[in-house]
């Protein structure tokens, strides 16, 4: 019985993948690095198993920053949510705004609002926070009246 044989990727070509997603070269440098013409490096693009390989790459890296970007939400929020009580009206103004706008924000991304609404929706404000995103934004609008009247 003879012996499958499946094509598989070159330890140049598995080489040439490593230094693109290592990040401390640009693609010209990898080539140049790997003495790899445009014309031979098109040529694998070209290829499916190649651009197999890339999208995986492409699709892990997305995944990895998804990934530390949920670890540090929580972390990033509560900073916002500080931010509101700034002795800078500006500072305390955005904050707020990122604060009003930011479950949107998140469900424009990626439609995650959508798979199932119950679980992934917003929780609402608590008093204390809602009553100062209010503050901040009515002292806001009365020194923009306030402008407006000099």
């Amino acid at each position: 019985m003879g012996r499958k044989h499946t094509k598989r990727l070159t330890r140049k070509q598995l080489a040439v993948i490593d230094d693109l997603f290592d990040g401390d070269m640009d693609e010209q440098e990898v080539l140049a690095k790997h003495n790899l013409s445009w014309h031979l490096y098109r040529k694998w693009l070209g290829d499916e198993l190649f651009t197999a390989e890339l999208d995986i790459r492409i699709d892990s890296a997305r995944k990895q920053s998804e990934l530390i970007i949920a670890r540090y939400a929580p972390i990033a929020a509560l900073k916002l949510v500080s931010l509101t009580e700034s002795e800078k009206p500006e500072t305390a103004r955005k904050a707020c705004i990122d604060l009003i706008t930011m479950p949107k924000a998140g469900a424009q991304e990626k439609n995650v609002y959508d798979a199932d609404k119950e679980t992934n929706a917003a929780k609402p404000l608590t008093p204390g926070v809602a009553g100062k995103l209010l503050a901040v934004l009515a002292e806001e609008r009365r020194k923009d009246s306030f402008v407006e009247k000099t």
